[in-house]
């Protein structure tokens, strides 16, 4: 198994230390550098392949938010802030993780986990078939290509669709496949029967039973209804 590599990007020594000490005690991590600034980070970013940056964001010249807006290719972030007022930034960029000094070794861990996870979710993604689009595919199905494997997709036995960053996950009766496609794009493919009901779920209508609140119940399952999304949701199950 390879070990992933890292970067650990803060202004202050004292904290480079202690990311440095914690990122040592983790067999599974490679440090590749270290920054003070976003500039040192970036530079070091273009020259790695880097799996987890851990990323200050108040720094001078280039904050650590301003920094992630600009990678082009993104590795897995984990935040380390004094700053509690950020945490809505970190969920905007889909970071994966906010860690809020002073933060324990456990904690730390818990990002790195998370990461990780992302990570080999990420390897085990399917890729669509080249040059195809859903809307192209005829009758009633879909085509992913996985681990050398052509696997077709009935619309009819999808019961939700999960938005997981850069890929999305399938979720039918009795199995889950993940494929990288854009959530949104799924959204203007899909048939009809299909309704976005949250900026992370699309569910296929005939499995959704009941609103309850700020839930869709699919069976034994209850996905939540964003905010944004409920009028059209009630609208378009109940009309």
């Amino acid at each position: 198994m390879n070990n992933y590599k890292c970067i650990i990007v803060d202004d202050e020594e004292l904290a480079r230390k202690l990311l440095e000490n914690y990122v040592s005690r983790i067999q599974l991590l490679d440090l590749v550098g270290m920054a003070k600034n976003s500039l040192e980070a970036n530079q070091l970013v273009l020259q790695n392949d880097v799996d987890i940056l851990f990323l200050d964001i108040q720094m001078p010249d280039i904050s650590g938010i301003e920094l992630v807006k600009l990678l082009h290719l993104k590795p897995q972030i984990i935040f380390t802030t004094a700053y509690p007022e950020y945490a809505l930034d970190g969920f905007d960029l889909n970071v994966t993780d906010y860690l809020l000094k002073p933060f324990s070794f456990e904690r730390f861990l818990t990002g790195v986990n998370k990461a990780i996870e992302q990570i080999k979710l990420k390897s085990l993604a399917v890729t669509p078939v080249p040059q195809t689009k859903i809307a192209d595919l005829p009758l009633d199905y879909m085509v992913v290509k996985s681990d050398q494997k052509l696997l077709k997709i009935k619309f009819n036995d999808i019961v939700y669709i999960e938005g997981m960053k850069e890929y999305v996950a399938f979720h039918t009766s009795d199995e889950r496949i993940i494929a990288l496609f854009s959530l949104k794009q799924l959204m203007l493919d899909l048939p009809d029967y299909f309704i976005r009901i949250h900026r992370s779920f699309i569910v296929n209508k005939k499995f959704a039973k009941a609103i309850e609140g700020p839930f869709v119940h699919l069976n034994e399952l209850k996905l939540p209804i964003g905010k944004s999304f409920k009028k059209d949701v009630i609208s378009q199950l109940f009309s």
